[in-house]
């Protein structure tokens, strides 16, 4: 096994959202949109982890593996579940486990919205409408307001350009499905464009992303303006796309229309979240498949350990600030596959570091197998599983492996 060191101040974390583990959030454009006939989500949320009533018990996990750092959501539905209106009981709820983090020596970063946002603000067009992002900014201004002088880091926005990154993805049925979904939903609230974050279609993305920009630059200042050395930034999802051969013009290609806008964004940030799951391997005519024999992940890709410092690598090579790794991990229902993933990826990581590339803290998705968007409940990229009709926890092999890495990592 490779030696690994890490910093002392280096965080130890790992990263949830709160639509996807809390439950019953009612108030949502997501769970309007789980619930509209037809609909691109596989099954609604529903109870999802139950988290709401048991962060006390997740807290539990993250401290019993020696994490020091905890990424977690603040749901703007729950909080502002009508236009002007603050539910003071959710910021209660949401300061009370800032605090239980500080308690039990947990560094709590924030994630300001975490692809959901209120129903109400979907009815006006979410992140399409002129006026969003001086409404967003006015929902971080309230959260700072209460508990911002606690928050270790913030995140404004979570993988803004997801939409994009999915279009190289998905089959061209999804696109309809999403249309079909945002008509449906348009036509049940009543409103002649019904629109979210992470159900987007195609005729959408430059509006989307160009909302989502002035979103960010608002809440960086709304942030800033409570705490202007509160370390503040985005977080992207971005793969590992490498090149073989000399024609490296489909990767460019990809790179510039999925990442770049975001890289040089970030360059007037404190630092850019880095979200990595897969590489791509490209030859002039397209992605090549996977290796014969190699292991494969629920998105029907090869698991390639490497992929986590050549996306570090890039992403600091553009936007040149520090780099948090805010997200990582595989989906796979073979957790033999995940233990055996934690090492290497790690190991890359501080080979990156090494030659140079500042990197703060590395974040694991996730804590628990929990609802992922329109898959559902059919994707399984936690530490944990859940059983679905107790929420009982239920420790992976992997969770153990990762508490020993950093336990070795952060030792002598």
């Amino acid at each position: 096994m490779t030696d690994l060191k890490f910093p002392q101040e280096f965080l130890w974390g790992v990263s949830t959202a709160g639509h996807q583990n809390e439950g019953d959030n009612t108030t949502s454009d997501t769970w309007f949109l789980e619930n509209v006939s037809p609909t691109v989500f596989r099954e609604p949320s529903g109870k999802a982890c139950n988290s709401w009533e048991l962060w006390r018990t997740d807290l539990d996990l993250i401290t019993g593996m020696g994490l020091n750092a905890y990424r977690f959501s603040v749901e703007w539905a729950r909080i502002e579940p009508e236009e002007g209106r603050i539910d003071e009981s959710a910021l209660d709820h949401y300061e009370e486990m800032v605090d239980a983090c500080l308690e039990r020596g947990v560094a709590p970063l924030i994630t300001f919205s975490h692809f959901t946002a209120p129903h109400w603000f979907a009815k006006e067009g979410g992140w399409l409408d002129g006026g969003s992002a001086e409404r967003f900014a006015r929902f971080c201004d309230v959260v700072m307001d209460r508990f911002g002088d606690r928050i270790a880091l913030a995140v404004t926005l979570n993988e803004p350009n997801l939409p994009r990154l999915l279009s190289w993805i998905v089959p061209g049925f999804v696109h309809e499905q999403t249309r079909a979904t945002l008509k449906a939903a348009s036509e049940a609230a009543g409103v002649e464009r019904y629109r979210a974050g992470n159900v987007v279609q195609p005729e959408d993305y430059d509006e989307l992303e160009a909302g989502l920009t002035r979103a960010h630059l608002a809440a960086k200042a709304a942030i800033k303006a409570r705490r202007p050395e509160l370390r503040v930034g985005l977080s992207i999802a971005i793969t590992d796309d490498v090149a073989v051969g000399d024609d490296t013009s489909l990767r460019d290609r990809k790179r510039a229309e999925l990442y770049d806008h975001w890289l040089r964004l970030a360059q007037d940030d404190d630092f850019i979240g880095v979200q990595n799951y897969e590489q791509v391997v490209y030859g002039s005519d397209g992605p090549l498949p996977p290796a014969e024999g190699a292991a494969i992940n629920e998105m029907g890709s090869a698991v390639e350990p490497a992929s986590l410092g050549g996306a570090v690598r890039y992403s600091y090579e553009v936007a040149n600030v520090p780099v948090l790794v805010t997200e990582h991990g595989v989906g796979t229902g073979d957790d033999s596959v995940r233990l055996n993933f934690l090492q290497p990826s790690l190991a890359g990581l501080r080979e990156a570091m090494d030659d140079g590339v500042p990197v703060l803290g590395y974040f694991h998705w996730t804590l628990m197998d929990n609802f992922e968007w329109v898959g559902g409940y059919s994707n399984h990229l936690g530490l944990h599983a859940v059983d679905r009709e107790t929420f009982e926890r239920i420790p992976k092999p992997s969770a153990g492996e990762f508490a020993r890495l950093v336990r070795e990592s952060t030792s002598g």
